[in-house]
Order: C-alpha cells, then sequence, then structure tokens
C-alpha cells in the first residue's frame, strides 16, 4: 500500500464511531450518562468524535486516538488493529490501487497423500472416515512439500484461498498466495452450493481447518467454519448470522482468542461464545483419545 493509500485509510478508519469501538475495547456505556464510558484507562467522555480521560487528563479525536489510548498501541498498530475489524465498513481507498496477487494453489501430488492421511490420523488424531469425503471432494489434498491443503471455499464453491499446514517434523502453517479468507471458509461437512447451512444447524467458529475438523468430532450435529486465524470480523459471517441458526464462537482458550471473541460478539451480539477445555479444539481431541 501506498503512502497515500494509507493516508487516505486512516482518514476513513478515523471517522469510524467510538460507540462502536469502545465496546471492542473493553469499554461499558454508563448507566445513567450515555455519553460516559467506563473503560480499562478509566473514565471517558465522549462528545461525537472527540473523547477525554479524566482519570489522566488525556483526550482526542476519532477512532485511531481511542485505539492508541485503550489499546496501547502506534499509529500503525491501530490503523491496521481498525482495518482487521471493519474491512466491509471501511473499504480499501481506490485511487491507483495495487493489483490484487491472483490466486496460487499448490498443485497436488497424490505420491504424498499417505503422508497427509497419516498425519492428520495419528498425530492429530482426526478420524480417517471424516477425511476421505474432503480428499474425494478436492476440498483436502497433498501439495508435493507434503503439505495439507484445505480449500478455502466461496459462492458456489469455488477455491477463494487454502490453509496449509505441514506435515514433517518441523511444524508449519501459512495461506496459498493470493488468499482471500473474507470471500471464503474451510467448512465441514462439506457445504452445498448455496455455502449456507440449514437454518436450525449450530454453527461453531474454529481458528484453523484441523480445529474445525477436530470440533466437528467432538459436535457431530454443528457445522464448523475455520476463519484461518483468529479474525473477529469475517465478511462472509455475515450471511451466516441472517439465515442459520445458532452460531458459536470456538477460538482458542487464550488470550488472543478471547480478546478476538469478546471483539466479534461486540460486533454481533447473537454469537455466543465456546472456549475449548484445553488450548485449542484439537487438543481437546487428543485428550480424549488417550
Amino acid at each position: 500500500m501506498t503512502y497515500w493509500q494509507r493516508r487516505q485509510q486512516a482518514q476513513r478508519l478515523r471517522g469510524i464511531a467510538l460507540e462502536t469501538v469502545l465496546p471492542l475495547c473493553g469499554a461499558r456505556r454508563d448507566c445513567q450518562d450515555p455519553r460516559k464510558w467506563h473503560t480499562p484507562e478509566g473514565v471517558l467522555s465522549v462528545n461525537g468524535p472527540k473523547f477525554m480521560n479524566w482519570n489522566c487528563g488525556r483526550g482526542g479525536g476519532g477512532a485511531i486516538d481511542l485505539v492508541m489510548q485503550l489499546q496501547h498501541l502506534d499509529f500503525k498498530a491501530a490503523v491496521d488493529w481498525l482495518a482487521d475489524l471493519f474491512p466491509g465498513v471501511v473499504p480499501e481507498p481506490v485511487v491507483t490501487p495495487t493489483p490484487r496477487l491472483s490466486l496460487q494453489l499448490p498443485s497436488p501430488d497424490p505420491s504424498k497423500l499417505p503422508r497427509v492421511r497419516q498425519y492428520l490420523v495419528h498425530q492429530r488424531a482426526i478420524a480417517p472416515a471424516l477425511l476421505e469425503p474432503l480428499i474425494q471432494s478436492g476440498t483436502l489434498y497433498a501439495d508435493a512439500r507434503a503439505n495439507a491443503v484445505f480449500l478455502l471455499l466461496g459462492k458456489e464453491n469455488s477455491p477463494m484461498g487454502a490453509e496449509l499446514r505441514g506435515t514433517t517434523a518441523e511444524p508449519w502453517r501459512g495461506l496459498a498466495p493470493g488468499s482471500q479468507k473474507d470471500l471464503g471458509c474451510f467448512a465441514v461437512p462439506i457445504p452445498p452450493s448455496s455455502n449456507l447451512p440449514n437454518a436450525t444447524t449450530p454453527i461453531i467458529l474454529c481458528e484453523s481447518a484441523i480445529d474445525a475438523l477436530s470440533c466437528l468430532t467432538l459436535h457431530p450435529h454443528c457445522r464448523c467454519f475455520s476463519t484461518a486465524g483468529a479474525r473477529p470480523n469475517p465478511l462472509w459471517i455475515k450471511p451466516l448470522l441472517d439465515q442459520a441458526g445458532p452460531i458459536f464462537c470456538g477460538f482458542d482458550a487464550d488470550a488472543t482468542g478471547d480478546h478476538m471473541a469478546a471483539a466479534m460478539i461486540a460486533l454481533y451480539p447473537a454469537v455466543k461464545r465456546l472456549r475449548p477445555p484445553a488450548h485449542d479444539w484439537n487438543d481437546v481431541l487428543k485428550r480424549e483419545q488417550i
């Protein structure tokens, strides 16, 4: 992103209503005074885009200043924090846009598929019966480096990217170049062409494809989706909220997972927290196999 693109993005982010951002920073509105907010950093008074922290005698203007103060971030980190939470509300600048990198999915290598199967079954405790439909559909395959490739599917089950997970002794994870995580996701069972589940089926959002597979094993009557990282506002969540049944945020049981889950619930109050009883759902599954 160029300097001017970054500047225009910051201007748009700065204009987000403070009342929208404050709950994501752990603040709660005062019961008697709607302009007063109680935050972990003290009491704030809000007047339009302006705010004042009376506990420390510091004020500011706009969402970026607010996030810098409440989240203890520098300017760049505050911009990134807001951009991640509000990808749809704050579009990318259109001035001299940089061409998007085209999706580069790794080519399948059937000779490496036994290694991927062995890793997922014996090291990750995933049942073979759960993997085979994914392999047969091409949603899961092995690449030339023996990585497990989990496709992120969008509308009409079109590939929008892929999660990559190493299966060798050296732990590794990543995304296929050009992946668009906001336009597609990994889901089990395999989604229909509409990419929307039955309206009564509970949905659990997980941080990775392996966690989604593990979570489905533990909660077989649910649909499990991967957000490809602890992200509170993937764009594809909105159709699910409009048309699906109960939705639970099953992010990891750590500080990042808890913070991102709280941010998601602040943005979408219908979402409920489902915290894994171990660090993540795969840890829970492996613990139950002992």
